[in-house]
């Protein structure tokens, strides 16, 4: 089955098909590995230490160490590689995060980096669409393949976490060890979800009544809910809801720049130092051969266009940046986080003018024509 893919970003918009795809491809901007339907840019520089409140998603084969033996490694390498490809498809449909593989379990959230209002039905429905989906792959195999899922919501932070040279998007929190939990304690081909996540999903089986699960870890007990197979199929045919990947957002100016220039922090490192030797260089032409050779115009010219540029750019995805924010959840920065934007911010204020003085001096106080060509 070929998967559907968003025509754009889930996250920041940016187009990953069609003409504008192709030319933002020759940038280097891609599909990222952990959901097609977000660019890799987004995957790169996805902020740290957010405090969001998200779904996770644990599942796994039951079993699986008894078929290992069984069917040998071959042959159980087959149905885990089968089992993910179906898996992978189901939680990306429903805006999943995949956050990583192990062993034959999976781990996904929901509402970072992607934002969802209804992460916690999405992750539900995804935890059944694994359940159902894994019916075509015990057929096709001829295996009896059962899974075992959990699903929790609650608060976590998400960044990324590993050593200097590798480093992973992920989340650590409570809900994260409690997903984990409850995929250990459901049945096979049972999904067990917690009760903030099921208040979500109430209305579709309001037949089931809580459990009240005594979880390791846990000093109270956890109330949850056990939606089996026979559930499944008396559940009531759920409201379409909006297809995110049909719809297309309207592409900025700020997706586009980001796009092609990166990270804001990027282009301050990169081009604010040239505004500040643009200064250094009217005022200290005069003493310094050095510095007077910054103020040839055909130095001087393209050095402030880029740098004012920067500048410009720097700005404005700093403030496209808050408007990426996930809504309706609440965010918590850290003070490093703070305090890279506010450097970021700073750095691009001072490169304006930096070059708003160089401007004055080479005019106003040497006298000279903005277009002379030296000093």
């Amino acid at each position: 089955m070929v998967q559907k893919m968003a025509y754009q970003c889930l996250v920041c918009g940016t187009a990953l098909e069609g003409p504008l795809g192709v030319l933002f491809h020759i940038f280097g901007v891609s599909r990222s590995k952990h959901n097609p339907n977000v660019c890799n840019r987004c995957d790169a520089h996805i902020q740290e230490g957010r405090v969001i409140e998200l779904s996770v998603l644990f599942a796994d084969l039951a079993g699986f160490t008894e078929m290992t033996n069984r069917l040998g490694p071959e042959r159980s390498y087959q149905v885990v590689d089968e089992f993910f490809k179906m898996a992978n498809d189901e939680l990306i449909k429903n805006n999943a995060f995949i956050d990583k593989y192990i062993g034959d379990a999976v781990m996904a959230i929901f509402n970072a980096p992607i934002p969802n209002a209804q992460h916690a039905r999405g992750a539900t429905t995804a935890a059944l669409g694994i359940q159902e989906g894994l019916k075509s792959v015990s057929q096709s195999l001829g295996l009896d393949l059962r899974a075992r899922v959990g699903v929790a919501t609650g608060f976590a932070r998400v960044g990324r976490l590993g050593s200097p040279d590798r480093k992973d998007y992920t989340a650590i929190g409570d809900v994260v060890n409690l997903a984990s939990r409850l995929e250990a304690l459901a049945q096979p081909g049972e999904v067990l979800v917690d009760g903030k996540a099921f208040t979500q999903v109430k209305k579709d089986y309001p037949q089931l009544t809580p459990e009240a699960l005594n979880v390791r870890g846990f000093a109270e007990p956890v109330e949850v809910y056990r939606i089996g197979s026979a559930d499944r199929e008396n559940a009531p045919i759920a409201t379409p809801q909006p297809d995110p990947l049909a719809a297309r957002q309207n592409v900025g100016l700020g997706t586009v720049l980001f796009t092609i220039f990166g990270a804001p922090c990027a282009i301050a490192t990169t081009l604010s130092p040239l505004a500040i030797l643009l200064g250094l260089g009217s005022f200290m032409g005069a003493i310094s051969p050095i510095f007077a050779t910054l103020d040839a115009a055909q130095i001087r010219i393209p050095l402030q266009l880029f740098a004012v540029l920067g500048a410009i750019i720097n700005l404005y995805v700093i403030r496209r940046g808050n408007s990426h924010q996930q809504q309706n959840t609440p965010i918590e920065l850290t003070l490093f986080e703070k305090r890279k934007i506010n450097f970021v911010a700073g750095l691009s204020i001072f490169s304006l003018l930096a070059v708003l003085y160089e401007t004055y001096v080479h005019i106003f106080v040497l006298g000279m024509s903005y277009f002379s060509p030296s000093l």
